[in-house]
């Protein structure tokens, strides 16, 4: 054997060692030649470091499972204890006492030994650390006499960190503050730091934000040589690009974005055939162009992953240079794309696809309010004036936008036909005046032109997918696995206790869930059952095996539509390139990435749940200074959550969600339901659970701690 992979290891320990094996055994096993062995040694060095190995005692490697070992991330306690998320699907969660927990922190990946799995609590205890998972710490600074100290913003660390006097930077009493962890704790010795920012007052809004946003690791400014390297890129195509390039600068191609969308990466333009049938191309900005692999551009895109969104700010995975100029699909600007151009019938099914380099010049910046505006207008309606003049302005952009509707009401119906799952639950946008400051909070409106652009994504991204799965040895596809049994089995319950079945002679599939969702849909629980199916849903990611896409029904699916703000996206484009035809030699002799494809699905799944678990973070907080000032009114809302130490509910209005303290309620005591999502009075039987319509008062707002209390009313 010669080259080998980590999941060749992986099988090879798992089917056929059947001891813990020493490196020279692997060798002799395997029969890896000599030139390829220190290649070997590497990576079983790499795979034990990432815990996907242990290394025993006389250097003898093993999985962790068949040494009733388990690796995953710590996820801490206030309270000292933590629990350990396997890594492995199926692993229950381990319980880690205060003594078990041992030297390791929130967010650290360990291997931990299985001590206990009956009953309902699976108990671990920590073997080994593998890596921190904090290398700086944001917190409050505060000190005594003798000594000076950090209090972490994120309680789960559950150590304060002390701060040796020539590394307080001057910090005073109470102030925000960034540490670097300069040593962790030991068996004697708790961590210590040393400060490396001083932000300000915690009590300070704009701080409160940059501590979420510091807390989460996210990067705030592009390093310098980054920024350099972003200037220097020509805003000029070259001649000789352009001429390779198909040119569609003549056809008519438009851009819809949200008002104030400041990156536009993709554009569509649509024709109908005599036939019936439709052309449909969508035309996607060619970051590939200028981020070239092993740049400066691109190892920092790839160390964000994603862009990050927050109602007042953006967190760029690109420059402004690129995101924001010239990778941007402006009207009326030769821009450089990658196109894929579909054929469909009558009925919307795809006959064909093509993928293309080519060169556009985008005729219009439309809106979605804009274009729902037009397409929901009838004959009538559309001689208004506004509608009027709207028209004579788009021209023959205003013809397309009704072909391209019906197209896309074509692609919905076959995709939901197909079992295709939409979770349309209500979300929120909140709205900021002129100083930044929130005036409303709103529903998010999803209008007709936002499903037309996400049918037409939808199409494209899966016409790449095929292409690529076909032709390249490995590429990254964007997954969603089915739901796991146990999950599976507490939906069915559910959904019977309101007279709904699942088909017992077949495997479960989207368009089961699809079905319920659907019987459901207008009635007094649909919300209730919307909740708990989404709640047994696995979470998309992005890998190199293609195990389809489970939600959208979808047998080979990709990402390839926002090379601007999505990593993965970028790889794809460079794959594109490298299959067609007109790309030059020296684009095809590249690799697409400095990294394995399997360890960037990897990391792009990691950076792009902690990209959604601050966005909803900072909305929360949002959330929570719009408050501020609301203590003691009232409100009607629904109960969006329910737990043993009380409920959850959310403000019909407002979209903002707060807690109802199990002790206050004093007319009984209420016992915690799992199964059945509520909270029983033992005496009176009272019951709440999801869904359930009650009307609250706002009694407490705590910024530090991003919560919003309720007590209820009646």
């Amino acid at each position: 054997m010669t080259d080998i992979t980590e999941k060749e290891i992986l099988r090879f320990f798992e089917e056929d060692a059947g001891r813990p094996l020493s490196t020279r055994e692997v060798i002799s096993y395997l029969n890896i030649q000599s030139t390829h062995r220190s290649v070997l040694r590497k990576l079983l060095r790499q795979m034990s470091k990432d815990g996907l190995l242990i290394k025993l005692k006389k250097g003898r490697y093993s999985l962790p499972s068949k040494m009733k070992l388990v690796t995953g991330k710590v996820q801490g306690h206030p309270d000292g204890f933590g629990f350990l998320l396997p890594d492995e699907e199926g692993v229950p969660d381990l319980f880690l006492s205060p003594r078990k927990m041992k030297e390791a922190m929130h967010g650290d990946k360990v291997i931990c030994r299985m001590e206990r799995t009956d009953g309902r609590k699976a108990e671990g205890s920590v073997v080994r650390i593998v890596e921190r998972g904090q290398k700086t710490v944001v917190g409050v600074f505060d000190r005594t006499i003798h000594f000076a100290y950090v209090i972490p913003t994120e309680k789960r660390i559950g150590w304060d960190i002390p701060i040796p006097k020539k590394h307080t930077m001057g910090a005073k009493k109470g102030q925000a503050v960034v540490v670097e962890i300069t040593r962790y704790p030991t068996k004697s010795l708790p961590p210590e730091g040393k400060i490396l920012e001083v932000l300000g007052r915690p009590d300070d809004p704009e701080i409160e934000l940059e501590l979420i946003i510091r807390k989460n690791g996210l990067p705030v400014c592009f390093p310098k040589e980054v920024a350099v390297e972003a200037q220097k890129i020509a805003t000029e195509i070259p001649s000789e690009e352009m001429e390779r390039r198909m040119d569609l600068r003549g056809q008519n191609i438009f851009t819809i974005d949200g008002e104030t969308a400041k990156d536009f990466d993709d554009a569509i333009s649509i024709a109908k055939k005599p036939n019936g049938g439709y052309t449909l191309g969508v035309h996607i900005a060619d970051v590939s162009y200028y981020v070239s692999p092993g740049s400066m551009l691109d190892k920092e895109a790839l160390e964000r992953g994603t862009s990050v969104y927050f109602p007042d700010r953006v967190i760029p995975m690109l420059p402004e240079e690129l995101s924001n100029g010239i990778c941007s699909l402006k009207p009326n600007v030769e821009r450089l794309t990658l196109s894929c151009y579909m054929e469909f019938d009558a009925n919307g099914i795809r006959q064909d696809f093509k993928l293309e380099d080519t060169i556009i010049k985008s005729a219009a910046r439309l809106t979605y309010t804009e274009v729902a505006k037009i397409l929901e207008s009838d004959e009538k309606k559309s001689s208004s004036q506004d509608l009027k003049k709207l028209r004579e302005k788009l021209g023959k952009t205003w013809e397309d936008l009704f072909i391209a509707k019906e197209l896309a009401l074509l692609l919905n119906k076959n995709r939901l036909q197909n079992g295709s799952v939409d979770f349309d639950l209500p979300e929120s946008d909140i709205v900021l005046n002129m100083e930044g400051k929130i005036e409303n909070i709103v529903e998010t409106e999803r209008n007709i032109a936002h499903r037309l652009i996400e049918e037409f994504m939808l199409s494209a991204n899966i016409c790449v997918a095929e292409a690529l799965q076909e032709k390249c040895k490995e590429t990254i596809f964007r997954v969603h696995e089915s739901p796991n049994p146990e999950k599976l089995a507490t939906l069915k319950e559910f959904a019977h206790n309101f007279g709904y079945s699942f088909p017992k002679a077949k495997e479960f599939d989207a368009k089961d869930l699809q079905s319920i969702l659907s019987q459901a849909q207008g009635k007094v629980e649909e919300k209730l059952i919307n909740h708990v199916a989404l709640k047994s849903m696995k979470q998309a990611e992005y890998s190199t095996e293609n195990i389809g896409h489970f939600c959208l029904a979808f047998d080979c699916y990709t990402h390839f539509t926002s090379p601007i703000r999505r990593y993965p996206d970028l790889v794809v484009h460079r794959q594109i390139r490298s299959l067609n035809k007109s790309a030059d030699n020296e684009k095809k002799s590249q690799k697409v990435t400095i990294k394995p494809l399997s360890e960037v699905a990897k990391q792009a799944s990691i950076l792009g749940r902690r990209a959604e678990e601050s966005e909803r973070e900072v909305i929360k907080f949002k959330k929570a200074q719009f408050m501020m000032d609301k203590i003691g009114e009232t409100y009607n809302g629904f109960i969006c959550g329910v737990n043993s130490f009380g409920f959850f509910v959310e403000l019909a209005d407002l979209f903002v969600e707060g807690l109802v303290h199990v002790s206050s309620l004093s007319d009984d005591y209420y016992v915690y339901q799992e199964k059945q999502h509520s909270l029983v009075g033992e005496r009176k039987r009272r019951t709440f659970q999801l869904c359930d319509q009650v009307r609250v008062k706002v009694v407490d707002v705590n910024l530090e701690r991003v919560r919003v209390d309720f007590q209820l009313v009646g």
